[in-house]
């Protein structure tokens, strides 16, 4: 056979595989209804290790590699959860005949939750001077309508959350107030403001970001800001997907989050700051590059591709931040006594030490 002519048998092959997936999918969505009916739970990861398992020990009497064939399963699994997650989600309507308003609906977090809250039948409409007069379904400056849908998110930067929720608390909206913001304590006299009031407010953190699909393994923790009523109503949104869902009190959500986000974000932003300005360029370091290197470097890059004045929020207004930070700095200047003064010993018990602190994680 010419070249072109095993080109087009291996697109034949491709199309093969594209129809196949979507056999499989529509067969997904007929177990996903069936799980439904019979309340069972989406996700069996039992059942999960027997097909990666059963694909791998296939692919060895193929002759195929076991990883590939692995890396495939996992993949189209994801992607069936996912679909049956939507279908769940879609199927509770929730929000029917209900109305919510997202401020700050323009940006990437609050179009994930208009998509999220439509899925539930919800009438999403944004208030987002942003993109005002960009769409029938946002109304611009949410001062000037009358507050009365049933749910009110807040999705506004961490410095503006603040106000709004203030501004909240004058109006007094009958609905379920939410705000979705990164850190706690900024907020806290807003929320403290609102309860006065009588509102019925809670808050949540989604640690996620606006491109995840899947809920599953992923957490959602809820901040009781005086009014466990309305805790659970939040609680409520998520309880046909498969987010774990926590509970924190507020100085609980802020120390933590001064190392899942403070600490690992000031990590990258060092990281990717020292190589600027090392004056050796990326594709230089690329042929010199490790796994380790690599997996970082993509970190990083994702680090420095997103918003930079989320980031400050996250690293300027946490009241208990400066401990993460501290704890960064004096870390770093350790390694460089070590290196310096030459201790092995010294550097090999700091590995130990950090490996027995990260096996105790799993």
């Amino acid at each position: 056979m010419t070249l072109d002519q095993l080109r087009r048998r291996l697109t034949s092959i491709d199309r093969q595989l594209i129809a196949l997936v979507a056999d499989r999918q529509r067969m997904v969505a007929e177990v996903g209804a069936h799980k439904m009916e019979t309340a069972v739970p989406t996700r069996d990861y039992e059942r999960e290790r027997e097909v990666l398992k059963g694909a791998r020990d296939h692919a060895v009497e193929l002759g195929v590699e076991p990883e590939l064939a692995e890396n495939i399963m996992t993949a189209l699994i994801r992607s069936s959860l996912t679909q049956q997650e939507r279908t769940r989600v879609a199927s509770q309507t929730s929000g029917a005949g209900k109305r919510a308003l997202i401020i700050g609906g323009a940006g990437k977090m609050g179009r994930w939750f208009a998509a999220f809250l439509g899925s539930q039948g919800y009438d999403v409409e944004i208030a987002d001077p942003a993109e005002a007069g960009a769409g029938p379904r946002n109304i611009g400056d949410w001062r000037s309508v009358e507050l009365d849908h049933e749910l009110i998110v807040v999705a506004t930067p961490i410095r503006t959350a603040a106000e709004v929720l203030g501004t909240l608390a004058e109006r007094r909206p009958p609905g379920l107030v939410v705000d979705i913001g990164s850190l706690k304590t900024p907020l806290r006299e807003g929320l403290a403001r609102l309860v006065d009031a009588g509102c019925r407010v809670a808050s949540i953190h989604p640690m996620f970001g606006p491109e995840i699909r899947l809920l599953s393994g992923r957490h959602v923790v809820f901040v009781d800001a005086g009014v466990p009523e309305a805790t659970a109503e939040a609680r409520a949104l998520f309880a046909s997907t498969m987010a774990e869902l926590i509970d924190m009190t507020l100085d609980e959500h802020d120390r933590l989050i001064a190392y899942v986000l403070g600490l690992s974000h000031a990590l990258n932003l060092a990281f990717f700051t020292a190589l600027a300005e090392s004056g050796e360029l990326v594709p230089r370091l690329r042929t010199l590059s490790s796994t380790t290197f690599d997996e970082q470097l993509k970190v990083a890059s994702l680090v420095a591709s997103d918003n930079p004045h989320l980031y400050f929020e996250i690293q300027a207004l946490n009241d208990y931040g400066g401990a993460a930070l501290e704890a960064l700095g004096e870390a770093t200047e350790r390694i460089r006594r070590l290196v310096e003064q030459r201790d092995s010993a010294g550097f090999a018990e700091l590995m130990e030490a950090g490996r027995r602190y990260l096996q105790s994680r799993d």
